[in-house]
């Protein structure tokens, strides 16, 4: 099995491949924006480095949220035309779970995983899982306050880029936490061992995005005609 896994969906551009299940080649680079400009020339990088071709490839996994509205599409265009050119399987993971499998699996045992992401609004992304990451809640769009009911009971570690903020609410609330020894932000490592995990997608059925809430922008009620 050829997989290439890749990410776009947040604050950064990350892209693997895996030859037989283990990891050949491997880029990432935090950035706020110019995805669409790096993942082509990142992804050429790694399959030259892992001696592939496109046309080597089995399957493809990429990040389909929740994140930036602008971010997901790039991976997700890309993603989608070159599962459809190759004719190959495409795999879909969240950012949440993404995010989660990084903190160690030695700091996770015998406890719980909440993961929250910056969503550049006044909310959170989160979504919590046990310690074997077997998904505990649904991702949901919460306000930091809000975090209390749903992270009561238990030893509590908090992965994302927004730990921080979220722990302090936690705090606030009583209940302890503390940051896991993790990256903030999805990695296409992660992307792949999940969907190397899981059985994958028929061909052609292509990933959707997870989209929380709204778009900043929306159509407006006239269709954008000016008044007469």
């Amino acid at each position: 099995m050829k997989l290439l896994a890749f990410d776009t969906a947040t604050t950064g551009c990350s892209a693997a491949l895996f030859l037989g299940g283990r990891l050949a080649a491997h880029q990432a680079a935090a950035m706020a924006r110019g995805q669409s400009e790096a993942l082509m020339p990142m992804i050429a990088e790694v399959l030259a480095e892992g001696g592939c071709s496109y046309g080597d490839l089995d399957a493809l996994a990429v990040t389909v949220g929740p994140g930036a509205f602008t971010g997901l599409r790039i991976g997700l265009s890309a993603a989608r035309g070159l599962a459809l050119a190759l004719a190959v399987p495409c795999a879909g993971v969240t950012t949440l779970e993404a995010v989660a499998r990084a903190v160690p699996e030695t700091a996770r045992a015998g406890g719980r995983v909440l993961v929250a992401l910056d969503s550049k609004r006044a909310d959170l992304y989160v979504q919590m899982f046990d310690g074997d990451l077997a998904p505990l809640t649904e991702p949901a769009a919460l306000m930091a306050d809000g975090l209390a009911a749903l992270a009561a009971g238990g030893p509590l570690i908090v992965a994302g880029d927004a730990a921080a903020r979220a722990i302090e609410a936690l705090a606030g609330a009583g209940i302890a936490a503390r940051a896991a020894d993790a990256p903030g932000v999805p990695d296409a490592i992660m992307v792949g061992e999940i969907a190397l995990a899981r059985a994958l997608p028929p061909v052609g059925q292509a990933p959707g995005p997870i989209y929380l809430r709204p778009p900043d922008a929306v159509r407006p009620k006239d269709g954008g005609r000016l008044r007469p």
